[in-house]
């Protein structure tokens, strides 16, 4: 009877902190806040070491390792569905050959994907909406590479009422205006434009976006000795910033493995932060979020 008790007791208790837990789109909305210090984290193509990179199990693993957003990239089979690949070909990634673009989502899901050593798995290629059912009400989604179907993109997200979980790059560099006149972007949907930092027009890029409350800004730099790097401190967080710890030449070499592989968290990660970023996109997730625990700025 007794340990009948403690059951019921385990169980409410989970029960509550499920409940008080932060739903996907809720988080989303509270790095927009005056108050949020928190910075989320990002998993390239979905912790892309422990399972084949742009997989379902890339997405389970994210969930259940508890990173806050996974990033994965799109294109477009010959019939016209967006499946999850980062390549315009399927020769790196899987168990065949040849351009995405030239096999039918049936022909697709034949092949398989191969791990990060190059091994061939069991899993298959996703189509865009599974991912997003998949992750709908548990994780974060950025989407990549979509840039140029973006109608689809804000399809599948509407018919799987993952708007409000979901992060949509739209482009390289693009004015907001350009954007507007080339697609239609719904009211609700969170964007982000890529801004090169060596670009003279990075903040006329970035200011055109003021009348988006919904963009967040992805700057990109090669060194960190560029002018313009004065210009995105100062701004403060305002657009909201995403930052990448990937490889050097996106963040000057403050990057992933030097934060790893050589110690140096605070000449990477910590020199990052000070850009005031409320998203940081990494190949390393379970390091960065230990890290950010520690400095108290991830619950």
């Amino acid at each position: 009877m007794k340990i009948f008790g403690i059951t019921i007791f385990l169980s409410l208790i989970l029960h509550l902190f499920v409940s008080l837990a932060q739903s996907p789109a809720e988080k989303l909305k509270s790095i927009f806040q005056e108050k949020n210090r928190q910075i989320l984290v990002a998993a390239h193509r979905g912790d892309w070491r422990n399972s084949p990179e742009n997989s379902l199990q890339a997405l389970y693993n994210s969930i259940n390792k508890g990173f806050d957003i996974m990033e994965l990239d799109v294109k477009m089979s010959k019939d016209s569905e967006m499946v999850v690949m980062h390549d315009n070909t399927i020769d790196r990634t899987t168990n065949a050959k040849g351009k995405v673009g030239d096999y039918t989502l049936a022909e697709l899901k034949k092949f398989r994907l191969r791990n990060g050593l190059g091994r061939v798995t069991e899993n298959q290629i996703p189509t865009m909406r599974e991912m997003m059912l998949a992750a709908k009400g548990k994780i974060l989604i950025n989407v990549d590479k979509g840039n140029d179907h973006l109608d689809l993109v804000f399809k599948v997200l509407r018919e799987t009422a993952t708007t409000d979980q979901a992060i949509v790059n739209v482009g390289d560099d693009m004015p907001y205006g350009e954007l507007k006149a080339k697609n239609t972007i719904p009211d609700d949907a969170y964007l982000m434009v890529v801004v090169n930092v060596k670009n003279k027009g990075m903040k006329s890029v970035i200011d055109g976006y003021a009348a988006n409350k919904k963009t967040i800004v992805q700057p990109i730099f090669d060194t960190d000795t560029l002018a313009n790097l004065k210009v995105v401190k100062a701004m403060n967080g305002k657009p909201l910033i995403w930052l990448n710890s990937l490889w050097p030449s996106l963040n000057g070499g403050h990057d992933d493995d030097r934060a790893v592989e050589r110690n140096e968290k605070e000449e990477s990660w910590g020199w990052l932060i000070n850009y005031h970023p409320v998203i940081l996109q990494t190949d390393r997730p379970t390091d960065l979020l230990i890290y950010l625990k520690s400095r108290g700025l991830h619950k």
